[in-house]
This record gives structure tokens, sequence and C-alpha cells, in this order.
């Protein structure tokens, strides 16, 4: 089964984890792999703003190590690489810097479709999130404010218009804040395409707020990278909402 359709058959919302090629040592990996062998988690994404270390050297662990899907999750066209099972071609959608919308796409495009891996339109959009994130400083954007439910509405009914399969709201790696609840219900409610949302979800709290407020995916990152094993803990409160 392709990716995007796992995303899109998906019956209740599914956990991903983020993982910063950067902070990837193997004795991390090697915990993280142990638990997601134990059905903990459902997506596994790599990537970041910006990295030092080359991101094939995580796709290659993990793809001989668990089941779970991997999604290239590129910050640049730097960080592309084929070894993952599908690519989020990202668009910078709530900002207006060329290059992030369309310009880096351009340099690597053909790359990309000649290699065959399975690549998933998706419209990025940056949230405020209580503090300037890697992505805003480094796209040199401005996020959508936070309380400003309607103009980030309205940049995903755009963005689903224009073709993307996805759409994710971003508060930003280590944010103080994640994506308002009110705006991940009423931009779910005005599109009909899978919304992801990433950023600030600390606790299990936040998750189960995301989760019933609409979001397909719900990824986790930083608070993972602070304790590992807190992985299970997300995944177990999911399981008991939905039943699974």
């Amino acid at each position: 089964m392709r990716v995007y359709d796992k995303i899109k058959n998906t019956s209740r919302p599914l956990l991903a984890v983020l993982i910063d090629p950067d902070k990837a040592e193997i004795s991390y990996l090697e915990i993280l792999s142990d638990l997601l062998n134990k059905n903990y988690g459902d997506i596994v994404m790599v990537g970041g703003s910006i990295t030092f270390r080359s991101v094939d050297f995580v796709l290659e662990y993990l793809k001989k190590k668990i089941s779970q899907p991997i999604i290239l999750y590129p910050g640049s066209p730097l960080q592309v690489s084929f070894k993952a099972d599908a690519l989020l071609f990202l668009s910078l959608i709530s900002g207006r810097n060329p290059e992030y919308l369309i310009g880096h796409h351009i340099s690597v495009a053909k790359q990309i479709k000649d290699s065959g891996i399975e690549v998933i339109p998706t419209g990025y959009m940056l949230i405020e999130g209580g503090k300037i994130s890697a992505v805003e400083y480094i796209s040199n954007t401005k996020p959508i404010p936070s309380d400003n439910i309607q103009i980030a509405t309205a940049t995903a009914i755009a963005g689903e218009l224009l073709g993307m399969k996805l759409i994710y709201l971003e508060a930003g790696s280590g944010s103080k804040y994640s994506v308002p609840i009110e705006m991940i219900r009423q931009v779910k409610r005005h599109i009909d395409i899978p919304l992801i949302v990433g950023g600030g979800i600390k606790n299990e709290k936040i998750l189960l707020d995301v989760a019933r407020a609409g979001a397909n995916i719900i990824v986790v990152g930083t608070a993972i990278e602070n304790n590992v094993f807190a992985l299970a803990n997300f995944s177990e409160v999911l399981k008991q909402e939905y039943n699974v």
C-alpha cells in the first residue's frame, strides 16, 4: 500500500515520530526502533530545517530495523534522499518566500520524478508557536498569528485548491505552544484532504486535544528526543482513545 493511501484511509489519528538526523545517535535509534517494533508509533519522519549529518545514515538504519513507513521531511534540496518510502514535497504556503514556495523544488524536481519515490505534495503552514522557530529563521518567512484562524483556514483551502494532498500545520520544533485547537478544528472542517499537526505537543493531554480536533497525523519530535520512552505513553493514550 502506498503511504498516502495509508494516511488517507486511516480510521483514527496516526502518531508520527519526527527524527532530526543531527540528534539521532545510534543508542537513541536502537531504543526508538525497539519501541516502534512493539507497535508504538505508526509513521516515522526524517528531516529538519537544517542538518549537518546526511539523512541517508538514519534512513538506512531504520529501513533495516522497522516496518513502519518512513517519510522524508526535507528542509532543503540538500536533504533529499531516495532511501525513504515517501517524500513530503513541501511548499511553504504560509510564507511569501518564492524559494520555499517553488524555487527549491525546481532544482530537484527531475531527480525526484526519475527516482520513482512516492511524492506527497504538501501545503506546509508555519503557525506562531511562542518563539522564533528554525523554520521561520531559515525560510525568512513570518508565521501565521496563532489567533488568526481565518487566515489559516483560507490558506489551507487555497493549498487544497492548488492540488496539495496534505496540509501540515506546524508550530515549530521546540515551540512553547502547540497549534491552537480551534484553528485545527476549523481548518479540518474546511478541507477534504488529510491534516498533519506538529510542534509543541509536549504531553498526552495536548496529543489528545489535537487528535480530537481532527488531525489525521500528529507529529511528535522534541518530546521524544527529551525522553524516548515517552513514545510508548503517547501511543498507548491514542490506542485507548480509539479502541485499537
